[in-house]
């Protein structure tokens, strides 16, 4: 039976700017992303992706003919609830209040239509799921995604030791290493969560890290990090400086001092030396953040949120964001003082102001960024970056005043 993981289309534009170059399955929270947790809790069997048109090329759905389970991109799976959804039988439905949750459908082929249109519910999820239905759901669920992932992962395996004399541990029943991890002179104080260090990972001299916390495979922490809890490095990143309840998705580098908190950040993404972000305002008033779908800043509820940044985003040194800051897919941010809250897509300045950075300086940079981890900027990178280009251009109101430049122009 082929598993469908689609994008509630309710929830999906709340997740933006992270959805405009992902499905919502492909989002990271905890130690895998959403689709890996239900692939590994399904038993290993591969995941499709129903998403935006211009996501499938990268995100495919793949056979689609045939029986199928429908799930919920936007849910992480515990053992209650797959348990649930294995049970549907053919044309039954599983719903959390007025969420679609899973399907089991006879034939998938007309699975698009009937997302749409609506399922009839038969079923009603038997204990409270966790969805995420906002960007600082991210951070907020972390520490627990951590923990769970972190159970999952482990269980029945045994640690790689520390291999190093001049590390501390403590609660080292809470430590998970994988294969190919260096450690050198650092702290790991799983005594409030566990630590998992992903496979060929790297923890350099001096770092003090507390738990929950999620290295992925091939990811460093720098020399004298301080890593607060609640943290997830993905994959083949870089990590320095004070990072608190935050998540860099993979591919992404905050490799300098510097503090980052309640924050997530793209793929792709670079962070300048002593970059800060701000996660409390001075009178603890509740943080608001733009929202893509609202057209408007939002109430988060939230007494701490940081920087949300979207793929291929990068700020120079210095840079200082202010409490819940949202940055669009690559813009690129300099100079002094506090750039403005909500960064769109594309956009090239700071707080002196912004001009649009045009798609062909933009590739000039993403070829070089991803050659340093060898891989290609494609055609398929390519098109969903012009995709994107083109479609949160209402978003750079300087456009409106300034004569109009071709996509393919040479302007920064």
């Amino acid at each position: 039976m082929h598993v469908l993981l689609f994008d509630d289309p309710a929830i999906r534009p709340h997740l933006l700017p992270f959805t405009f170059t992902r499905p919502v399955a492909a989002l990271r929270c905890g130690i895998l992303t959403l689709a890996e947790k239900w692939q590994i809790r399904l038993g290993g069997q591969p995941v499709g992706y129903l998403t935006e048109p211009y996501l499938q090329a990268k995100y495919p759905a793949g056979a689609t003919a045939g029986p199928a389970l429908v799930i919920n991109g936007a849910i992480c799976p515990d053992d209650v609830l797959v348990q649930q959804v294995q049970a549907l039988a053919a044309g039954e439905a599983l719903f959390c209040d007025e969420t679609l949750v899973a399907a089991h459908l006879a034939d998938a082929t007309q699975v698009a239509e009937l997302i749409q249109e609506g399922f009839q519910k038969t079923r009603d999820v038997v204990e409270p799921i966790t969805i995420i239905r906002e960007v600082w759901h991210l951070f907020l669920r972390n520490g627990a995604e951590i923990r769970r992932d972190f159970d999952l992962l482990t269980k029945g395996r045994e640690s790689a030791p520390v291999g190093d004399a001049h590390t501390i541990v403590y609660a080292p029943e809470n430590v998970f290493i994988e294969p190919g991890v260096k450690i050198r002179a650092a702290i790991l104080n799983a005594e409030n969560g566990p630590i998992y260090l992903g496979k060929n990972s790297q923890v350099h001299e001096g770092a003090i890290i507390s738990g929950p916390l999620a290295l992925c495979e091939g990811s460093h922490i720098n020399a004298g990090a301080k890593m607060r809890g609640d943290n997830t490095v993905g994959p083949f990143s870089k990590v320095g400086g004070e990072v608190g309840n935050s998540i860099l998705l993979g591919y992404s580098n905050k490799g300098h001092d510097g503090y980052l908190g309640n924050s997530v950040i793209g793929e792709w993404c670079n962070l300048g030396a002593d970059t800060n972000t701000s996660n409390l305002k001075n009178n603890y008033a509740p943080v608001k953040i733009w929202s893509h779908s609202a057209g408007r800043f939002v109430n988060t509820g939230q007494t701490f949120c940081g920087l949300m940044m979207g793929d291929h985003s990068k700020c120079g040194i210095n840079t200082m964001f202010n409490t819940g800051t949202v940055v669009g897919v690559g813009a690129n941010i300099f100079g002094a003082g506090f750039p403005r809250t909500f960064i769109p897509s594309f956009s090239w300045g700071g707080a002196a102001g912004f001009e649009t950075f045009r798609l062909p300086k933009v590739a000039e940079v993403a070829e070089r960024v991803m050659a340093r981890r060898s891989l290609a900027y494609d055609q398929v990178e390519q098109d969903i970056m012009r995709h994107v280009y083109e479609q949160t251009v209402k978003d750079r109101v300087w456009e409106r005043t300034a004569p109009a430049a071709p996509v393919g122009g040479t302007e920064l």
